[in-house]
């Protein structure tokens, strides 16, 4: 695959306020994903992170799979990625204007990763300051009901871009997300 877009010291955040991130789709055997709950807060997502200066989305997704959730290139395949980046602003409310440069939103790479690991290998503790504190597997669709508004735009578009690597025959009917939607999750 080799995705070879080393940033630079200035490009973490572009000319246009957008950090440079990796986004995670972790999928079971049985086309169910990783899901995480981001740690003290309600609120659930796929892993992901900023890229540092000078590495590449690769050498990112990797180094933020064993921070996030302790897993390693042993314990995965890389499916694809997206051919694009892809990118969300931050509300007004979660800006913080005191930061130079000043970062608007996101500008991520998403990758679909298959997982070769057994369950116990998912370690949300191998941080300092770990990022979730709780995890399960969900159905393909099911994100776009939970995850924050702002990112729900971005997840659609890489769930749809991905969909093809996990179901070759065509993903299940993606279902109409409401506002505020019943949380219903798989038992791992």
């Amino acid at each position: 695959m080799g995705i070879q877009e080393n940033l630079t010291k200035d490009a973490v955040i572009d000319a246009e306020g957008f950090r440079a991130n990796v986004g995670i789709i972790l999928a079971h055997a049985d086309g169910r994903l990783l899901w995480a709950r981001r740690v003290g807060r309600a609120g659930w997502q796929f892993p992901q992170g900023g890229m540092q200066p000078g590495e590449s989305p690769e050498e990112a997704l990797y180094r933020e799979l064993g921070e996030e959730v302790g897993l390693g290139a042993e314990h995965v395949e890389i499916m694809g990625s997206t051919r694009d980046w892809l990118r969300y602003r931050l509300p007004e409310r979660y800006l913080r204007h005191a930061s130079t440069p000043l970062c608007v939103g996101q500008k991520q790479r998403w990758f679909m990763l298959r997982f070769k690991g057994e369950d116990a290998a998912v370690r949300l503790d191998g941080s300092e300051t770990p990022e979730f504190d709780t995890w399960c597997w969900v159905d393909y669709w099911h994100p776009l009901t939970e995850v924050i508004f702002f990112k729900r735009g971005v997840y659609r578009e890489a769930l749809r871009e991905l969909a093809p690597l996990l179901f070759p025959e065509g993903p299940p009917p993606m279902p109409a997300v409401r506002r505020g939607g019943r949380r219903r999750r798989s038992a791992r």
